[in-house]
């Protein structure tokens, strides 16, 4: 059963995360006012018996799971244990828990990670499980495949209406900006705008700068996932029949391409030095949305308006 009941009750799990606090502003806009939010500090999902309490208390009507340990290259790689315990501890907590107080809807929130390294391009649904992962972001690829694959097992055998959104590479206001753990974007807006305030002449970005990237703007996946929450369940299956949808712009750029773009929003003249030691990652990765497209949405923001809102927000908040 579709969203449908604007006093139905809707938890957002990770609703102050980039994306969590992007999902809340659109469902406030769109009329929906009796949503349940707890911080990690009043609910800890990776505690089981805790999570159970909380089910049973609130009894949701629809549930949003966008909690989960997030972050680059290199924390992936100095986190490896934390990645992938800690987010197959939320998803499986919060999944068993919506089946036993029979939750209406719930939509699971991933990343086109969860694809083959050398899978074709653009990334179908169907080319999960088809081949090795990305080495740099392993741990928390399989732990979101898990995720998507008990979602999948749960509407089999128990009926579940529960569907799963990968999104690609998402950036906006409230982005995490810090060098050590943050994405690509973040970090290199933060770069450039150092490099523009201390006249620095230089920027340093990991790799060749090949790689071609895909980015999608927080408000608009936020979008995404209130109108899927919308969509009849017979219009999902019959579009997503395994419950799994890509979330994107289906347009990529290169690393490279994306410093002009961010050297020209932010003002700045430095040039660009690629450190060769650090690792490319995926060579590409590009998805096919033609599942989100048929079933009625498309992302709406350009890249570089979306780079232009972040940045504002950067230059106010953190900068």
């Amino acid at each position: 059963m579709h969203l449908e009941n604007a006093n139905a009750k809707i938890y957002v799990a990770g609703h102050r995360g980039l994306l969590g606090s992007a999902i809340v502003r659109q469902l406030r806009c769109a009329g929906f006012q009796n949503l349940i939010l707890r911080t990690s500090k009043d609910l800890d999902l990776r505690d089981q018996s805790a999570t159970d309490i909380f089910f049973e208390a609130e009894r949701p009507d629809f549930v949003v799971l966008a909690a989960a340990r997030v972050g680059g290259i290199l924390a992936n790689d100095q986190y490896p244990a934390d990645f992938i315990c800690d987010n197959l501890s939320i998803q499986n907590n919060v999944l068993q828990a919506a089946t036993r107080v029979h939750v209406r809807r719930l939509v699971f929130l991933g990343s086109t990670c969860i694809y083959p390294r050398e899978a074709p391009q653009p990334l179908k649904e169907s080319y999960l499980l088809s081949g090795p992962l990305e080495e740099t972001n392993r741990w928390y690829a399989v732990a979101k495949i898990a995720g998507v694959t008990q979602c999948q097992a749960l509407r089999r055998q128990h009926r579940c209406d529960f569907v799963s959104l990968m999104a690609t590479n998402l950036y906006g206001p409230g982005d995490n900006f810090d060098l050590q753990t943050s994405h690509v974007l973040p970090a290199l807006l933060r770069k450039f705008h150092e490099a523009r305030v201390l006249e620095q002449p230089e920027v340093i970005v990991w790799g060749s700068g090949k790689p071609r990237r895909e980015f999608l703007f927080s408000e608009d996946m936020a979008e995404a996932c209130v109108f899927v929450l919308q969509v009849p369940e017979e219009e999902l299956h019959r579009v997503a029949p395994d419950g799994l949808l890509n979330v994107g712009t289906g347009q990529d750029v290169s690393i490279n391409e994306l410093c002009g773009m961010l050297r020209d929003i932010v003002d700045t003249r430095c040039a660009l030095v690629h450190d060769r030691s650090k690792p490319d990652g995926t060579p590409q990765k590009l998805v096919d949305v033609t599942r989100m497209q048929t079933l009625g949405w498309t992302a709406p923001t350009p890249l570089p308006l979306g780079i232009e809102k972040t940045y504002a927000w950067y230059q106010k908040h953190c900068a």
